[in-house]
């Protein structure tokens, strides 16, 4: 999935040209990577609101328009956020070349109401929102599904246990030891009564 944002150069850098660019409603960005200079871009501010508004942004191959440069296929490394409004204040860029991407990735905890193990009064707890993976940028998934639909009182699932999509990995379990194969949720069991 691709989606195409729109940026204009921009030539001024530096704190005091940040900010006369955000009182003008733009929002300063760069982008860079993949043995190639990096390009100091912005976006308009109202267009950066509602493209995070959707969280799959945040793991998407995004094609930038750049007005008086070329396009570029990029990836959302990072966000500076204004500590008081929580308005995006920056936006770091990573060139989508074709080497393997490191990112993180958020869990989509489905079937919870019909586990059996809740069914019976046992508490669900989600122990992990989201899990680091390696991959091409073409294969970077936007959420990970995790069906938990099956589990029952006092049992865990783990990352070795989780469904990968094709040319993913996790990194946790890259590392060749069992010790980083976590629990990402689990069941407890129901109090007994009396």
């Amino acid at each position: 999935m691709s989606q195409n944002w729109t940026a204009e150069i921009r030539n001024d850098e530096g704190k005091g040209a940040s900010r006369r660019l955000r009182k003008a409603g733009r929002v300063p960005a760069i982008i860079y990577g993949a043995d190639k200079d990096a390009v100091s871009v912005s976006f308009a501010e109202s267009f950066i609101k509602k493209a995070f508004a959707n969280k799959d942004n945040y793991n998407t191959v995004l094609t930038v328009d750049v007005n008086g440069g070329e396009s570029e296929s990029c990836l959302v490394k990072d966000i500076q956020r204004h500590p008081a409004t929580g308005e995006v204040a920056h936006i770091d860029l990573q060139r989508a070349g074709t080497s393997a991407v490191v990112k993180k990735v958020p869990l989509n905890f489905q079937g919870k109401e019909v586990a059996p193990g809740v069914k019976i009064g046992g508490l669900m707890s989600f122990l992990q929102a989201t899990v680091e993976v390696k991959c091409l940028p073409a294969n970077l998934p936007t959420k990970i599904d995790v069906d938990v639909s099956k589990m029952e009182a006092g049992s865990s699932l783990r990352l070795s246990e989780l469904t990968m999509p094709e040319g993913v990995i996790l990194t946790a379990l890259s590392h060749g030891n069992t010790d980083y194969d976590q629990s990402v949720v689990n069941i407890g069991k129901p109090k007994r009564k009396g």
